[in-house]
């Protein structure tokens, strides 16, 4: 009897113990381990990862390859290859010579793409399941024995141009930022951009590629994932397209978290094609493998992310900005979180900053609340389980699985997330949201200057009826 008692007394003592209150009760976990334990991870001799993952309700499938290469990987005089190489792969090969490649799969009704990162580059092409062979076929002829001729090189230095042209040169701001924002890290692997320099594009040879290609594509530094309908010979397939690809003798490439001692940092940058000023708010983080780094994709989710966040729901009540945008910027060995405003007619850059700046020492001063941080982490939930459906996001997502999380590529990033507590979210807000930051004013030409700040003097609902006008 006294047992009993005392079970109960712990028990009730359980229900209305406040730690016990605060504890977060995501739903929706189970689709997550579910299609994990579905996963079969292996590896070639020569030391390719595999993994493969089928869905049997799909009629499509999706193959998705990420190699360990980026714009961190060039050398001096060599800006911008591993974006130009990835533009070469769809051009040619030994066995399916210039555009055979993208006509074979075109005429399948296939999607494929790839993009060019600091840290890695990826390739994917969703298509018929009974494709299966034509596609391993291909995709190993182009990563291994690529085709790469002075016309063929000469034609992709143009177009790698015209999208720089595009992209940035022609965009307001754009050029100028970017070049401001990788001063800040000069002298490191990331001090140069991924697009690359317009001299190092033109100046590059098929020479040049075929060396940068026997450095860097290589099977030791590459995922590949097939997420779909597949075949019973799947494996046969693979080792027989991949297998006789040799290892190279020379070690993979490793690079270190960057060595920097954030400062502040306040810039101008005017752009005579610029519309409207605008603000960039910066702090340096950390990789996206580090510690922190979970319960800093939090805090910004909570300060800058969706109307939901500490930013929009003052905005709902007073806004100072027209717009706001804050995109997670992580590297593998370090991270930069970024918020980039717009303000309106009436507010100024400095009160734009001021207004983020008391976001941020709030969350110093005072713990989040636990059920906010539970709701963080719902979102994160519901936003990954969003793009289980979808044969592409789940290949790329785990052609990109880094080291730690190979066990476990669809869990363990959710594992670390659902850990974060919220002294953690405080103590990170003071660590790295310190009044080391980067401020970056986008400036206008002059007139388009003296006219903002007219309104500024202006009474609210002047300058607001004269922005409605303009808008």
């Amino acid at each position: 009897m006294k047992t009993q008692v005392s079970f109960y007394i712990a028990f009730m003592a359980s229900i209305f113990s406040p730690a016990l209150k605060a504890q977060c009760h995501v739903v929706g976990t189970q689709p997550l381990y579910q299609l994990e334990s579905r996963i079969e991870t292996y590896t070639l001799a020569n030391g390719l990862r595999v993994r493969l993952l089928p869905l049997e309700d799909k009629q499509t499938l999706t193959i998705a390859s990420q190699f360990n290469v980026g714009a961190r990987n060039e050398a001096k005089g060599q800006s911008g290859y591993a974006h130009l190489f990835e533009h070469m792969l769809f051009k040619g090969s030994e066995n399916a010579p210039g555009d055979t490649y993208a006509q074979q799969f075109s005429a399948l009704g296939a999607r494929f793409n790839a993009s060019t990162h600091f840290d890695y580059t990826n390739y994917f092409v969703t298509l018929p399941s009974q494709a299966l062979e034509l596609a391993l076929y291909l995709e190993a002829d182009r990563f291994i024995r690529p085709s790469l001729n002075a016309t063929t090189v000469k034609n992709q230095q143009e177009t790698v141009l015209q999208e720089m042209a595009q992209t940035i040169d022609n965009q307001p701001y754009v050029r100028s930022a970017m070049e401001f924002l990788l001063a800040q890290v000069e002298g490191t692997a990331y001090g140069h951009g991924v697009i690359g320099s317009r001299e190092d594009i033109t100046q590059s040879t098929p020479e040049s590629l075929t060396v940068f290609h026997r450095a860097y594509y290589r099977p030791d530094t590459m995922q590949l994932s097939l997420v779909g309908q597949l075949s019973p010979e799947v494996k046969t397939l693979i080792a027989q397209n991949f297998g006789a690809w040799p290892q190279p003798t020379q070690a993979v490439p490793s690079f270190s978290p960057l060595n920097i001692t954030p400062k502040p940092v306040h810039a101008e940058l005017v752009d005579e094609r610029g519309p409207w000023p605008g603000l960039l708010l910066a702090w340096h983080t950390v990789g996206k493998d580090h510690p922190d780094a979970a319960a800093i994709r939090l805090l910004e989710a909570h300060l800058f992310q969706n109307t939901a966040s500490a930013l929009g729901q003052i905005s709902q009540h007073n806004s100072v900005q027209m717009l706001s945008y804050s995109l997670p910027f992580e590297l593998e060995n370090h991270g930069i979180a970024n918020i980039v405003l717009v303000p309106r007619a009436r507010a100024s850059l400095d009160d734009l900053t001021q207004k983020v700046l008391g976001l941020v020492a709030q969350m110093q001063q005072q713990a989040l609340d636990e059920t906010r941080l539970c709701t963080l982490k719902q979102v994160w939930l519901n936003n990954r389980l969003e793009q289980l459906g979808d044969t592409q996001t789940l290949a790329t997502q785990l052609s990109a699985t880094p080291e730690q999380d190979k066990d476990h590529p669809f869990t363990a990033q959710w594992q670390r997330i659902n850990a974060v507590t919220v002294d953690d979210i405080q103590r990170v807000a003071k660590q790295y949201f310190n009044q080391d930051y980067v401020r970056v004013d986008l400036l206008p030409p002059w007139y388009i200057r003296w006219g903002k700040t007219l309104l500024e003097w202006l009474p609210d609902g002047t300058s607001d009826s004269l922005e409605e006008a303009v808008l």
